[in-house]
């Protein structure tokens, strides 16, 4: 019998659709994305037989959501906490609590995604560093990048400490922040979801800044928190981009790694990168690593995990000395 944990979310989905009837669904259908449409369609059309306990363990749980969402709307985060511990228990209430409140979190600051960076910057730039690493973390990674750019270096540093620690922000004042911001932008655009702040989000507006300030940001951060600014730019190239170097810089670091290293790699990668590394390998240097990729049985992720964080930072280093290209986004301009 199936477990509802091995249920994934489009199946859970297809199931609530096909449970509130065709009138009722067609109306949702009108809030997804075309690919989103496509996804759940396929998988009502695929749909058999469920057991009766698992579609209604699927149902319940889409109620208990519908419910939180609707008391958390309603009443507010305190009155909602209060309320959903004493219709659900503690445990289920956090956990509800915690999905819900991340789905309107992600909401806020919606207006600012198409702002000019330059009426962001402008509006932005004399506010506490915590105030700017909150609006920075609901900006898109290219506005960010170019306000980061243009900040005092007196707080550069501070803000991308902040946003790489930041995790929750209190919704009231989150909602008093993009209040005072919404009046003075006066701006309404479609809203957008996004994940806030965090490692992934400060590498990915890392990889858009300049070398410079790059540079600048990297130099003052190591000095005052080392572990983070490697977490950070350990995370602004990662194996996988070896797909977008090009055949020279490809050539360059295959020269330079452990020969059992680079085979656990490939044996953990996408076939795009494998097919890239392949390819700039001379005959006989392709033949044999391929023979070690075949002969490797068992692997652990980790294992692969390692030997491919050890592959970037050879990258990283051949960058550094001028032997590597790293394109930013595509966006670097090369000189003939």
């Amino acid at each position: 019998m199936a477990d509802i944990q091995e249920i994934t979310p489009i199946q859970r989905a297809a199931m609530v659709l096909s449970a509130i009837g065709a009138a009722n669904a067609s109306e949702v259908y009108k809030h997804f994305s075309d690919d989103e449409i496509e996804r759940i369609t396929v998988e009502v059309a695929k749909m058999d037989y469920w057991p009766v306990e698992v579609v209604g363990g699927v149902l319940n749980e889409f109620y208990e959501l519908c419910l939180t969402q609707k008391v958390i709307s309603e009443g507010g985060v305190e009155y909602a906490r209060e309320i959903l511990e004493k219709a659900f228990g503690e445990e289920q209430a956090k956990a509800l609590f915690e999905r819900i409140t991340k789905q309107l979190k992600t909401k806020a600051f919606a207006f600012v995604r198409k702002a000019d960076y330059k009426n962001l910057l402008a509006m932005v730039q004399n506010e506490h560093p915590q105030t700017i690493a909150l609006i920075l973390s609901y900006c898109r990674s290219d506005q960010a990048s170019a306000i980061l750019s243009e900040l005092p270096k007196s707080i550069r540093i501070e803000v991308v400490e902040r946003i790489a620690k930041m995790d929750n922000a209190s919704p009231e004042f989150t909602k008093s922040v993009e209040e005072t911001l919404e009046r003075k932008f006066a701006m309404l655009v479609t809203t957008e979801s996004m994940e806030v702040g965090g490692i992934n989000y400060i590498a990915d507006v890392m990889n858009k800044v300049d070398r410079s300030t790059e540079k600048f940001i990297f130099d003052e951060l190591a000095l005052r928190d080392p572990k983070l600014a490697e977490e950070i730019r350990q995370k602004m190239f990662v194996f996988e981009d070896i797909a977008n170097l090009d055949s020279m810089s490809i050539q360059a670091f295959i020269n330079e790694v452990d020969a059992k290293d680079l085979a656990i790699a490939i044996k953990g990668s996408t076939a795009d990168v494998a097919e890239v590394i392949y390819a700039n390998m001379s005959t006989r240097k392709r033949e044999a690593t391929q023979t070690d990729v075949e002969y490797l049985h068992n692997v652990r992720m980790r294992d692969v995990e390692e030997a491919q964080q050890r592959i970037v930072a050879i990258i990283r280093r051949l960058e550094e000395e001028g032997v590597v290209t790293i394109s930013k986004s595509g966006q670097d301009e090369i000189i003939a």
